[in-house]
């Protein structure tokens, strides 16, 4: 008899991953068998010849439960595994990383280490399939185990989450949040699992196309009537319904509600593996024909519309700056701009700032003038606050808001784009009024790392009335408040109550000061000197000290400038 590669699968999705797996000169004849047979154990009864690769796909488990069928996992990974087969597959989940606003986005495969900390039983449940196969490759040390770790992957029959969620006539999202989606093709899913035979490695990689597509236009798409219902609204139907077996249960809506995007770097270099579908040509694959009037054209990958990484979208941004932000900038802070000639008109660059107020309206305001003036869009990295609350995680990802982190820092620069930094961190944004301009400690001085490893030039820039638009009387440490909205303080400032609900008109100046060419001093080593750090670190904050000084003593009127 022949070599056999053994597919364990969902029968929608094995009907797709067949004929890609087929069609490839591998090491054997595929032959398929469904997970329940596998778990059952058919496999001893059939005559199949020598198995040299085994691949499992977990079957998902029916509500209220989440994740793969533990049962059926556990068994018919143990036949895999005892079937004397050289090398097993298996197809995890880019859910085992969990969503959260603190994920980055992109995340690679060292972040599922975080999940052993969390309680959300999805990425636990992926977890411990993981556990469970690397715990049968221990047994069975001639067996070489591959995790492919993939996005949704989307495929019609099919009874997981996104599938049906997409393929439904009504989607009950949530309010205020628009996270980005990776969606795979079943074809690249068949393709990575053939350059995983095809390399026969034992490892743990992520499986995702190039692209990514936000939900709201994914339904969009699909067609389907969107109900976005605030999450508190949903607690207690779902548990009812999920108890009943009748819907998902609330933690599947962290998945539409956070970013859980997932990097495939390692996987192209590694594996060899190359998406050939982005999101959005992805979901149009698995449409069909099904959603196109009559008349119509089929929506095609020729007309896929693109969409930014992290969610930023330049015509929400537009619309906002020829309404609300023009009406800011120009009639109620009065903003006046000086040394706008030192922002960099292209290739990347730090802005590097004041931050006061409370509400990041300063960073706003630097987006909309800095995109105005100059058509140039920085990304500000922002603390996971920005994204934890509905509608204001929409304001900040749309506005081009990314979670604060190195290898985000690293993807704006490589993008040759303009990174905003506030280096003293969030603590500074809780300044009292009576420090407002006294600047803080900057921290571990990442801006300046950031800088010399890019060769890029930092731009100080600092801005004085935005901290009488929201001024903070008094703060508190309060541990519960901390818990839930991660703030370090509780606030006192009037224009968050009743007494005044909107910021005060306080007039700004914003001056952006010449740049800190740190390429020109320095190579890319000289960010591993403490020493030099520290000392281009204390350069910038001097620069913004005197500047700060500068316009505050000019300034004769708070409300008049």
């Amino acid at each position: 008899m022949s070599d056999v590669v053994l597919l364990a699968a969902p029968t929608a999705l094995a009907t797709r991953l067949l004929p890609v797996l087929q069609s490839v000169e591998g090491p054997g004849e595929v032959h398929r068998i469904t997970p329940e047979a596998l778990a059952s154990g058919q496999l001893q009864a059939a005559k199949l010849g020598r198995i040299v690769a085994g691949i499992y796909v977990p079957t998902p488990a029916a509500p209220p439960q989440v994740g793969p069928s533990a049962g059926e996992a556990y068994a018919a990974l143990r036949a895999l595994f005892g079937s004397g087969a050289e090398q097993v597959v298996l197809v995890s989940s880019a859910e085992i990383y969990g969503a959260s606003p603190r994920n980055p986005g992109f995340l690679d495969e060292t972040r599922v280490n975080a999940v052993r900390a969390q309680r959300a039983t999805i990425s636990a449940a992926w977890l411990e399939l993981e556990t469970l196969a690397q715990q049968l490759a221990v047994e069975h040390a001639s067996v070489k185990l591959t995790i492919l770790r993939a996005c949704p992957t989307l495929v019609r029959g099919s009874q997981d989450y996104f599938s049906r969620l997409l393929l439904g006539r009504l989607a009950v999202t949530l309010a205020g949040h628009d996270p980005s989606l990776q969606l795979l093709s079943p074809d690249d899913l068949g393709r990575a699992i053939v350059c995983a035979l095809t390399h026969a490695k034992a490892g743990v990689w992520n499986i995702a196309p190039d692209s990514v597509i936000p939900i709201r236009a994914a339904l969009e798409l699909c067609r389907a009537v969107r109900v976005a219902v605030p999450r508190e609204l949903q607690l207690h139907p779902r548990r009812w319904l999920s108890a009943l077996g009748l819907a998902e249960p609330l933690e599947r809506l962290d998945y539409i509600r956070y970013s859980f995007t997932i990097g495939t770097r390692k996987a192209k270099q590694e594996l060899g593996f190359v998406p050939t579908r982005g999101s959005a040509e992805a979901l149009m694959e698995f449409l069909g024909d099904s959603f196109v009037p009559a008349g119509a054209a089929a929506p095609s990958s020729e007309n896929a519309r693109s969409f930014d990484d992290f969610g930023m979208d330049k015509d929400y941004l537009a619309a906002r700056s020829r309404g609300l932000f023009e009406f800011l900038a120009r009639y109620y802070w009065r903003i006046e701009v000086e040394g706008l000639e030192h922002v960099p008109k292209s290739g990347a660059g730090i802005l590097a700032g004041l931050h006061r107020g409370l509400v990041a309206w300063d960073g706003v305001m630097i987006l909309h003038l800095l995109s105005q003036r100059m058509n140039r869009y920085p990304r500000f990295l922002v603390h996971p606050t920005g994204f934890q609350f509905p509608f204001v995680f929409d304001f900040t990802t749309k506005l081009g808001g990314i979670v604060a982190c190195q290898e985000n820092a690293d993807y704006v620069l490589e993008h040759d784009e303009l990174l905003g930094i506030f280096p003293e961190g969030i603590r500074g944004v809780f300044s009292l009024y009576r420090e407002a301009y006294q600047l803080r400690k900057f921290g571990r001085h990442d801006f300046v790392k950031i800088a010399l490893r890019h060769g890029v030039p930092i731009v100080p820039f600092v801005i004085v009335g935005s901290a009488e638009s929201y001024p903070i009387v008094a703060k508190f440490d309060w541990a519960w408040w901390t818990r839930k909205t991660e703030w370090p303080y509780f606030p006192i400032t009037p224009t968050l109550f009743p007494l005044i609900p909107a910021p005060l008109p306080a007039k700004w100046h914003v001056r952006f000061l010449p740049p800190l060419d740190v390429a020109a001093e320095h190579g890319p080593e000289a960010a591993r000197d403490p020493a030099i750090v520290r000392a281009l670190s204390d350069r910038v904050k001097r620069q913004m000290e005197e500047a700060i000084a500068d316009v505050t003593q000019r300034r004769k009127s708070i409300f008049f400038g």
